[in-house]
């Protein structure tokens, strides 16, 4: 399976490098972000503790193709086996520019590997993500989104094979201007239903609410602070309702 994980990634690179333009650069950002509770599609991923995650993003010379890698770890024991390496190749465009139903796309595929835990507990997962979003559908400088995950099993004989299920998210962000801040504070809100994922429920899982924004520090460095309010819909997605924050250096060149 790791094979044609780089057989998979090996082509997409060299797809990206036969449709590159002439005169543009490969980009590369370095992202480190901390989350004081990692809520994974509304679970808490990591119970009571926070979530540091390590991305290096490849942005293939502006033609739509690139590749993610993150880590992803607890702030503190306990949750050893839990860290995850993701390798994520994407594709992202826009269709009916200009016009009022304008829409852009990120189609990626993810393999996820806990190597922490042994190769029958699903330790490998593939998820695809289907995200879209329509910038000029809504008056008043509304946003409307539509993010659907799908995840399943790497491999076959698994004892967690019940983790294959789909996750639709329905979000709605809108970017408040202030004159306090360099950049506007964007305000969103998102429902979520679950689709039978790991083996809970088919029905709505969540909500959140959230604000975040961006300060540059340099012409490279941009700091993302947000804080987020989830409202529980599910016991068997979260017991409680969960504030959180996310903070995220993000360093491109």
């Amino acid at each position: 399976m790791q094979k044609a994980v780089l057989l998979s990634v090996g082509i997409w690179l060299s797809v990206a490098c036969l449709a590159g333009a002439e005169g543009k650069k490969l980009a590369v950002t370095l992202d480190l972000t901390y989350t004081s509770k990692w809520l994974s599609k509304g679970v808490e991923a990591y119970g009571q503790q926070g979530g540091l995650f390590k991305t290096i993003d490849f942005d293939f010379w502006g033609t739509g193709f690139g590749l993610n890698i993150t880590h992803r770890n607890a702030t503190s024991s306990g949750y050893v086996d839990n860290q995850r390496l993701d390798y994520r190749p994407y594709f992202k465009n826009i269709l009916f520019e200009g016009a009022p139903h304008q829409m852009n796309y990120n189609i990626s595929a993810g393999y996820e590997h806990y190597p922490g835990l042994a190769r029958n507990v699903a330790n490998t997962t593939w998820e695809w993500i289907f995200a879209f979003s329509w910038p000029k559908l809504l008056p008043g400088g509304f946003v409307p989104s539509y993010i659907a995950h799908y995840e399943y099993p790497a491999g076959s004989g698994y004892v967690h094979s019940n983790v294959t299920g789909w996750v639709h998210r329905f979000i709605l962000g809108y970017d408040m201007k202030c004159p306090e801040l360099s950049a506007p504070l964007h305000l969103s809100s998102e429902v979520a239903y679950n689709d039978g994922l790991g083996g809970r429920v088919h029905d709505w899982a969540y909500v959140t609410f959230g604000a975040s924004t961006k300060l540059d520090i340099n012409k490279k460095t941009v700091f993302v602070p947000g804080v987020y309010h989830q409202v529980s819909m599910d016991d068997s997605i979260c017991k409680r309702d969960v504030t959180y924050a996310m903070l995220s250096l993000k360093y491109s060149f």
